[in-house]
């Protein structure tokens, strides 16, 4: 592909994505129109994961993987919102739901996929410990506090925080991911960086391609989330036909959203780039408690409605399982497929669970 050129289909899915987009708001909700915004909605997830990579290489790593990673999450924090603020009683734990969603199918769904991809085409693959055993402490400490916390020292009921320690947890959410967005990115940058070729296809990229892929990952991610939304009423009419709990929505929005980064980040594990790969999956994590949490305090702060955070005993061990096998199978600056598979079985019960609780 030449440097000055961006593929045909890389801006024809996002901007159908877009008009369709637009189609909904007009209250058309066919069998058709929904398959449609199911295929475009797939090929603006491809779009993105391929702007951010453009991106990446221009920048340079650790920015790169931060990119996807903060315009992810800023637009799954609209969705989120939107869908609380508009809906009823039944939506006052989505954030929890999806934020510990988020954190199940990043550390165990796409770290184990990654781990495993990249163990079986590369035998025992490296990274830099420094940089993930920091990220893994960081995310254990704001996934304790936001979502576990909550549960004891409680002073109002139903695993809710009153408003001056529901304001005091997104303060420090986002305070920790501050400190680690400047440790990642100026302080001990070299930390995160991948010690394998960062060489790549679009290694060359010029500028005004650069510039375009960002307008485009933009518009992409937008596609994604909104049409996320689009196709939530029907997720939500799937899993009450299945009789699954609600909690399962929460599930299936995060995994919508992290679609991209979890094709960024196996493509990368299978190039031999698990560092990258990691900083994908952990920035993500990071982000998703880091941004979310703070944004959705302010706003329910702010407007005096209750916000559930804390998770229920089952959630919790499960969560409790999650962090403390990935700060050991992450804590030797090598990976096998072993590790891979453990963290797979680990997303097969916590996806068992939620479905047949």
């Amino acid at each position: 592909m030449s440097a000055h050129q961006l593929p045909r289909w890389s801006w024809i899915f996002p901007l159908l994505a877009c008009v369709l987009l637009g189609v909904a708001f007009s209250g058309v909700s066919s069998a058709w129109f929904l398959a449609a915004v199911a295929v475009c909605l797939g090929g603006a997830v491809f779009a993105a994961v391929h702007h951010a990579e453009v991106i990446a290489h221009r920048i340079g790593e650790p920015f790169g993987t931060l990119v996807l990673a903060l315009a992810v999450t800023i637009i799954e924090v609209a969705l989120i919102l939107s869908m609380m603020l508009s809906g009823g009683e039944d939506k006052l734990a989505l954030a929890r739901d999806t934020v510990f969603s988020a954190i199940m199918i990043i550390c165990n769904g796409i770290v184990g996929l990654c781990l495993l991809l990249g163990g079986l085409r590369h035998g025992e693959q490296e990274y830099q410990q420094q940089g993930v055993s920091a990220a893994m402490a960081v995310l254990t400490s704001m996934a304790v506090l936001t979502l576990v916390l909550p549960n004891y020292g409680l002073s109002e009921a139903g695993h809710m925080l009153s408003s001056k320690q529901l304001a005091f947890t997104g303060v420090v959410s986002l305070v920790l991911y501050g400190a680690f967005v400047f440790v990642q990115t100026v302080r001990h940058r070299d930390y995160f960086l991948d010690e394998a070729s960062n060489e790549g296809t679009h290694a060359a990229t010029g500028n005004k391609v650069a510039c375009w892929s960002a307008g485009l990952l933009l518009v992409s991610l937008v596609a994604v989330v909104g049409l996320a939304k689009v196709l939530s009423p029907s997720i939500e009419q799937m899993v009450g036909a299945m009789g699954a709990p609600q909690a399962v929505v929460g599930i299936i929005i995060a995994a919508m959203v992290l679609l991209p980064e979890a094709l960024a980040a196996t493509r990368a594990a299978r190039a031999n780039r698990l560092q990258t790969s990691l900083n994908l999956a952990l920035g993500s994590g990071l982000a998703s408690i880091g941004l979310t949490i703070p944004a959705v305090a302010l706003i329910f702060v702010m407007t005096g409605r209750p916000l559930v955070l804390g998770l229920e005993m089952k959630e919790t061990v499960l969560l409790g399982l999650t962090l403390l096998v990935g700060s050991m199978s992450l804590a030797t600056g090598k990976t096998t497929i072993l590790q891979g598979v453990v963290h797979l079985v680990l997303f097969a019960t916590f996806l068992f669970f939620a479905i047949s609780p």
